[in-house]
Protein backbone atom coordinates (compact mmCIF):
# COMPACT_ATOMS: atom_id res chain seq x y z
CA UNK A 1 0.00 0.00 0.00
CA UNK A 2 0.93 3.45 -1.26
CA UNK A 3 1.20 5.39 2.41
CA UNK A 4 3.45 2.68 3.99
CA UNK A 5 6.14 4.50 2.42
CA UNK A 6 5.27 7.86 3.61
CA UNK A 7 6.88 7.05 6.74
CA UNK A 8 10.11 5.55 5.43
CA UNK A 9 11.63 8.63 5.39
CA UNK A 10 11.28 9.31 8.30
CA UNK A 11 14.61 11.37 9.99
CA UNK A 12 13.85 9.85 13.51
CA UNK A 13 11.64 6.44 14.42
CA UNK A 14 9.89 8.24 17.52
CA UNK A 15 10.23 11.93 16.48
CA UNK A 16 9.99 12.93 12.75
CA UNK A 17 7.38 11.32 10.94
CA UNK A 18 7.14 12.23 7.13
CA UNK A 19 5.10 11.64 4.27
CA UNK A 20 5.61 11.38 0.37
CA UNK A 21 5.74 13.68 -2.58
CA UNK A 22 6.19 13.36 -5.94
CA UNK A 23 7.58 15.31 -9.40
CA UNK A 24 7.35 17.85 -12.28
CA UNK A 25 6.25 16.89 -15.87
CA UNK A 26 8.22 16.67 -19.00
CA UNK A 27 8.62 19.93 -20.80
CA UNK A 28 6.16 18.84 -23.56
CA UNK A 29 3.57 18.86 -20.97
CA UNK A 30 4.51 22.04 -19.31
CA UNK A 31 1.92 24.64 -18.15
CA UNK A 32 2.22 28.22 -18.24
CA UNK A 33 4.97 29.36 -15.87
CA UNK A 34 3.89 29.66 -12.50
CA UNK A 35 4.73 32.36 -9.83
CA UNK A 36 8.37 31.92 -8.90
CA UNK A 37 10.24 32.82 -5.80
CA UNK A 38 10.95 36.55 -5.44
CA UNK A 39 14.37 37.65 -5.30
CA UNK A 40 16.01 38.97 -2.69
CA UNK A 41 14.38 42.48 -1.98
CA UNK A 42 11.54 42.09 -4.81
CA UNK A 43 7.80 41.73 -3.90
CA UNK A 44 6.11 38.91 -3.07
CA UNK A 45 3.68 38.34 -5.98
CA UNK A 46 2.71 34.80 -5.75
CA UNK A 47 -1.10 35.65 -4.62
CA UNK A 48 -1.44 38.35 -7.54
CA UNK A 49 -0.28 35.95 -9.73
CA UNK A 50 -2.47 33.24 -9.69
CA UNK A 51 -5.36 35.69 -9.10
CA UNK A 52 -4.57 37.23 -12.41
CA UNK A 53 -4.65 34.06 -13.76
CA UNK A 54 -7.52 32.39 -12.16
CA UNK A 55 -5.94 29.17 -11.55
CA UNK A 56 -3.22 27.75 -9.02
CA UNK A 57 -1.17 24.98 -11.13
CA UNK A 58 -0.71 21.97 -8.04
CA UNK A 59 2.01 19.45 -8.85
CA UNK A 60 1.05 16.04 -7.65
CA UNK A 61 1.77 12.60 -7.95
CA UNK A 62 -1.39 10.84 -9.27
CA UNK A 63 -0.48 7.52 -8.58
CA UNK A 64 -0.35 7.94 -4.19
CA UNK A 65 -3.16 6.16 -3.19
CA UNK A 66 -5.20 7.33 -1.32
CA UNK A 67 -4.14 10.55 -1.18
CA UNK A 68 -3.48 11.37 -5.59
CA UNK A 69 -4.52 8.72 -7.80
CA UNK A 70 -6.60 7.42 -10.66
CA UNK A 71 -9.00 4.80 -9.33
CA UNK A 72 -8.15 1.74 -11.30
CA UNK A 73 -5.38 3.15 -12.90
CA UNK A 74 -7.71 5.41 -15.26
CA UNK A 75 -10.64 8.12 -15.04
CA UNK A 76 -10.04 11.52 -13.23
CA UNK A 77 -7.05 11.97 -10.77
CA UNK A 78 -9.06 12.08 -7.08
CA UNK A 79 -7.62 11.35 -3.61
CA UNK A 80 -7.80 13.01 -0.26
CA UNK A 81 -4.91 15.89 -1.09
CA UNK A 82 -6.49 16.42 -4.10
CA UNK A 83 -10.26 17.08 -3.07
CA UNK A 84 -8.48 19.36 -0.59
CA UNK A 85 -7.01 21.26 -2.50
CA UNK A 86 -9.18 21.79 -4.96
CA UNK A 87 -11.83 22.72 -2.03
CA UNK A 88 -9.11 25.31 -1.17
CA UNK A 89 -9.23 26.72 -4.85
CA UNK A 90 -12.43 27.32 -4.97
CA UNK A 91 -12.74 28.98 -1.45
CA UNK A 92 -10.06 31.32 -2.99
CA UNK A 93 -11.97 31.84 -6.05
CA UNK A 94 -9.62 29.64 -8.52
CA UNK A 95 -10.02 27.44 -10.92
CA UNK A 96 -7.56 23.91 -10.33
CA UNK A 97 -4.70 23.22 -13.01
CA UNK A 98 -3.28 19.13 -11.91
CA UNK A 99 0.59 19.11 -13.22
CA UNK A 100 0.97 14.92 -12.37
CA UNK A 101 4.73 14.53 -11.43
CA UNK A 102 7.41 11.91 -10.42
CA UNK A 103 8.33 11.91 -6.70
CA UNK A 104 12.07 12.98 -7.44
CA UNK A 105 11.67 15.81 -9.20
CA UNK A 106 8.49 17.85 -7.58
CA UNK A 107 10.60 19.94 -5.32
CA UNK A 108 13.20 20.66 -8.30
CA UNK A 109 9.76 21.36 -10.52
CA UNK A 110 8.05 23.99 -7.39
CA UNK A 111 11.67 25.86 -7.21
CA UNK A 112 11.30 26.32 -11.00
CA UNK A 113 8.24 27.91 -11.01
CA UNK A 114 6.34 24.68 -12.91
CA UNK A 115 3.37 24.98 -10.74
CA UNK A 116 2.42 27.15 -7.66
CA UNK A 117 2.20 24.53 -4.78
CA UNK A 118 2.69 21.05 -4.15
CA UNK A 119 -0.12 18.62 -2.42
CA UNK A 120 1.04 15.69 -2.26
CA UNK A 121 1.26 15.02 1.56
CA UNK A 122 4.56 16.61 2.07
CA UNK A 123 5.53 16.53 5.65
CA UNK A 124 7.10 19.50 7.37
CA UNK A 125 10.36 18.91 8.90
CA UNK A 126 12.85 21.13 9.50
CA UNK A 127 15.07 20.98 6.61
CA UNK A 128 12.54 21.52 4.56
CA UNK A 129 11.35 24.65 6.60
CA UNK A 130 14.19 26.13 5.68
CA UNK A 131 13.87 25.78 1.82
CA UNK A 132 10.19 26.06 1.23
CA UNK A 133 7.23 27.59 2.87
CA UNK A 134 4.15 25.73 4.17
CA UNK A 135 0.63 26.08 4.70
CA UNK A 136 -0.91 25.18 8.15
CA UNK A 137 -1.09 21.28 8.48
CA UNK A 138 -4.03 19.65 6.76
CA UNK A 139 -3.23 16.19 7.41
CA UNK A 140 -1.89 14.88 11.40
CA UNK A 141 -0.81 11.22 11.99
CA UNK A 142 0.59 9.32 14.63
CA UNK A 143 2.96 5.42 14.52
CA UNK A 144 0.55 2.72 15.59
CA UNK A 145 0.60 -0.48 17.38
CA UNK A 146 -1.56 -2.46 15.11
CA UNK A 147 -2.52 -6.21 17.02
CA UNK A 148 -5.33 -8.51 16.91
CA UNK A 149 -8.18 -7.32 18.15
CA UNK A 150 -8.70 -9.86 20.85
CA UNK A 151 -5.24 -9.25 22.02
CA UNK A 152 -5.12 -7.71 25.67
CA UNK A 153 -1.31 -7.87 26.22
CA UNK A 154 -0.02 -5.46 24.19
CA UNK A 155 -1.31 -1.58 25.25
CA UNK A 156 2.16 0.15 24.97
CA UNK A 157 5.33 -0.02 23.09
CA UNK A 158 6.83 -1.02 26.12
CA UNK A 159 4.75 -4.33 25.71
CA UNK A 160 6.45 -4.95 22.65
CA UNK A 161 9.32 -6.57 24.60
CA UNK A 162 10.20 -10.13 23.71
CA UNK A 163 6.86 -9.96 21.36
CA UNK A 164 7.07 -10.64 17.33
CA UNK A 165 6.65 -7.67 15.37
CA UNK A 166 6.18 -7.77 11.29
CA UNK A 167 8.31 -4.87 9.80
CA UNK A 168 10.00 -4.16 7.15
CA UNK A 169 13.74 -4.34 7.29
CA UNK A 170 14.31 -1.31 5.54
CA UNK A 171 11.51 1.02 7.59
CA UNK A 172 12.46 3.35 10.49
CA UNK A 173 9.21 1.20 11.80
CA UNK A 174 11.57 -1.58 12.03
CA UNK A 175 14.11 0.58 14.02
CA UNK A 176 11.08 1.40 16.82
CA UNK A 177 10.17 -2.07 16.88
CA UNK A 178 13.98 -2.93 17.46
CA UNK A 179 13.70 0.28 20.16
CA UNK A 180 10.90 -1.09 22.37
CA UNK A 181 12.64 -4.78 22.77
CA UNK A 182 10.50 -6.64 19.47
CA UNK A 183 11.91 -9.57 17.98
CA UNK A 184 11.93 -8.67 13.87
CA UNK A 185 9.82 -10.31 11.12
CA UNK A 186 11.10 -9.37 7.87
CA UNK A 187 8.37 -8.12 5.41
CA UNK A 188 7.95 -6.64 2.53
CA UNK A 189 5.10 -3.95 3.68
CA UNK A 190 1.74 -3.52 5.22
CA UNK A 191 -0.41 -5.92 3.31
CA UNK A 192 2.45 -8.62 4.10
CA UNK A 193 2.26 -7.15 7.83
CA UNK A 194 -1.31 -7.17 8.25
CA UNK A 195 -1.63 -10.77 7.12
CA UNK A 196 0.62 -11.92 9.61
CA UNK A 197 -0.79 -10.46 12.73
CA UNK A 198 -4.22 -11.53 11.17
CA UNK A 199 -3.17 -15.08 11.09
CA UNK A 200 -1.69 -14.88 14.39
CA UNK A 201 1.72 -15.68 12.98
CA UNK A 202 3.34 -12.35 14.91
CA UNK A 203 1.83 -10.53 17.66
CA UNK A 204 1.82 -6.77 16.30
CA UNK A 205 3.39 -4.54 13.66
CA UNK A 206 4.11 -0.78 13.96
CA UNK A 207 3.22 1.41 10.85
CA UNK A 208 1.65 5.18 9.75
CA UNK A 209 -1.86 5.18 11.21
CA UNK A 210 -3.26 6.61 8.37
CA UNK A 211 -1.79 3.04 6.56
CA UNK A 212 -4.02 1.48 8.88
CA UNK A 213 -7.00 3.61 8.48
CA UNK A 214 -6.85 3.34 4.80
CA UNK A 215 -6.53 -0.25 5.12
CA UNK A 216 -9.35 -0.45 7.49
CA UNK A 217 -11.41 1.59 5.17
CA UNK A 218 -10.39 -0.38 1.88
CA UNK A 219 -11.82 -3.13 3.49
CA UNK A 220 -15.01 -2.18 5.20
CA UNK A 221 -13.98 -1.55 8.79
CA UNK A 222 -13.87 -5.46 9.10
CA UNK A 223 -10.15 -6.65 9.46
CA UNK A 224 -9.59 -8.12 12.93
CA UNK A 225 -7.14 -5.60 13.85
CA UNK A 226 -7.27 -2.40 16.49
CA UNK A 227 -4.87 0.16 17.01
CA UNK A 228 -3.11 -0.95 21.12
CA UNK A 229 -0.84 2.21 21.20
CA UNK A 230 -0.04 5.60 19.09
CA UNK A 231 3.77 7.57 19.71
CA UNK A 232 3.41 10.61 21.19
CA UNK A 233 4.92 12.73 18.56
CA UNK A 234 3.21 13.18 15.24
CA UNK A 235 3.77 13.98 12.00
CA UNK A 236 1.89 16.93 10.29
CA UNK A 237 1.61 17.15 6.34
CA UNK A 238 0.91 20.64 4.36
CA UNK A 239 1.07 22.42 1.03
CA UNK A 240 4.48 23.24 0.04
CA UNK A 241 5.26 26.69 -1.64
CA UNK A 242 8.37 28.05 -2.63
CA UNK A 243 10.32 29.36 -0.10
CA UNK A 244 9.34 33.14 0.26
CA UNK A 245 5.70 32.25 -1.40
CA UNK A 246 4.17 34.10 2.01
CA UNK A 247 0.99 35.87 0.03
CA UNK A 248 0.04 32.49 -1.36
CA UNK A 249 0.71 30.51 1.39
CA UNK A 250 -1.34 32.71 4.25
CA UNK A 251 -4.16 33.04 1.38
CA UNK A 252 -4.02 28.93 1.59
CA UNK A 253 -4.18 29.32 5.36
CA UNK A 254 -7.02 31.18 5.36
CA UNK A 255 -9.04 28.80 2.81
CA UNK A 256 -7.94 26.34 5.02
CA UNK A 257 -9.48 27.63 8.51
CA UNK A 258 -12.73 28.36 6.61
CA UNK A 259 -12.89 24.72 5.58
CA UNK A 260 -12.01 23.80 9.01
CA UNK A 261 -14.64 25.13 10.50
CA UNK A 262 -17.42 24.63 7.89
CA UNK A 263 -16.82 20.97 8.26
CA UNK A 264 -15.72 20.87 4.62
CA UNK A 265 -12.14 19.00 6.01
CA UNK A 266 -13.78 16.33 8.57
CA UNK A 267 -16.10 15.69 5.78
CA UNK A 268 -13.29 14.55 2.92
CA UNK A 269 -10.95 12.94 5.73
CA UNK A 270 -14.00 10.73 6.87
CA UNK A 271 -14.74 9.70 3.32
CA UNK A 272 -11.31 8.41 2.62
CA UNK A 273 -10.04 7.46 6.46
CA UNK A 274 -13.25 6.81 8.31
CA UNK A 275 -11.49 9.18 10.90
CA UNK A 276 -10.83 12.95 11.26
CA UNK A 277 -7.03 12.99 9.74
CA UNK A 278 -7.65 16.78 9.78
CA UNK A 279 -6.48 17.90 12.83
Amino acid sequence: MAIARSFLARTSAVAVLALGLAACSSDADAPATSSTTPAAGGADTSLTDVEERGSIIVGTEGTYRPFSFHEDGAGDLTGYDVEVITAVAEEMGLEVQFEETQWDAIFAGLEAGRFDVIANQVSITPDREGSYTFSEPYTISTGVVVVPEDNTDITSFADLSGKRTAQSLTSNWKTLAEESGAQIEGVEGWAQAATLVQQGRVDATINDKLTFLDYQQQQGGDTGLKIAAETEDTSRSAFAFAQGDEALAAAVDEALATLAQDGTLTEISEKYFGADVSK
